[in-house]
């Protein structure tokens, strides 16, 4: 098949749980998982030329939430997650590497002698130049979630586009959880404030109003199953479409 050259849009945000990465025990890494992401992502990126920046959570290390239910200091609890964020950033560089892939981890945290800071301009020069970006370390600030941070960025670095990758087989928004109720039915297209007033649990309300007051688009797929983000680049109605 002959290389596209106009996707349905030519720079997304790609956002990833943590727990997409994660071994079936849901801690840890799985190499399949990221070899498979990286094959995915340096595919898409080769045949329609997009330019790709990734925001990785790292809930598979550790959740702000988790040590804030225990009692923790809740900023001293997210910051242990932003580091959390850099590990998955690390991991799926290396990833792409290996796919052959060139990439760069940029962090809200700055750790200079394991990544680059994130300096907007920066990083979309690096998109230009055919890079994958992975964006780690949320938005460096305590309070606020990866999700938050994949809709700053991508205002920031004029994305087209989110991508929101799930995982556990959930292939999209449901009216509820499918995995509880089995009479859950999916959405093929929802606005911003639908969402909002359903009081679906795609993103946190912060990033979803963000989204909609920028006019963002959000796709909510199953980002384990083979050939999705292609298909998805490829103006294909896979899972959800918040716009």
């Amino acid at each position: 098949m002959p290389a596209l050259t106009q996707p349905r849009w030519k720079r997304v945000v790609l956002k990833l749980s943590g727990e997409a990465l994660a071994e079936k025990t849901g801690f840890g890494l799985d190499n399949d998982v990221l070899a498979q992401l990286a094959g995915e992502l340096r595919e898409a990126r080769e045949e329609f030329d997009v330019d790709i920046a990734i925001v990785v959570g790292g809930g598979n290390f550790w959740r702000g939430t988790k040590g804030s239910g225990r009692g923790m200091d809740q900023a001293q609890a997210d910051y242990m997650g932003m580091i959390a964020t850099v590990i998955n950033g690390l991991a799926l560089q290396d990833a792409l590497e290996r796919a052959g892939q060139h990439s760069r981890v940029m962090t809200a945290v700055e750790m200079p002698k394991v990544a680059e800071p994130y300096i907007r301009r920066r990083c979309e020069r690096h998109l230009e130049k055919g890079r994958i970006v992975i964006l780690a370390g949320g938005t460096g600030n305590p309070f606020f979630t990866t999700d938050t941070a994949a809709a700053l960025r991508a205002a920031e670095i004029e994305a087209q586009a989110i991508l929101k990758g799930t995982h556990s087989g959930v292939d999209g928004i449901y009216s509820a959880d499918p995995k509880l109720d089995k009479t859950a039915t999916r959405f093929t297209k929802l606005s911003h404030l639908d969402v909002i007033n359903k009081g679906l649990r795609v993103m946190d309300s912060t990033a979803i109003t963000f989204c909609m007051d920028n006019k963002l688009p959000i796709v909510v797929f199953d980002l384990l199953q083979r050939g999705n983000l292609r298909a998805i680049l490829q103006g294909e109605e896979i899972g959800t479409l918040v716009a």
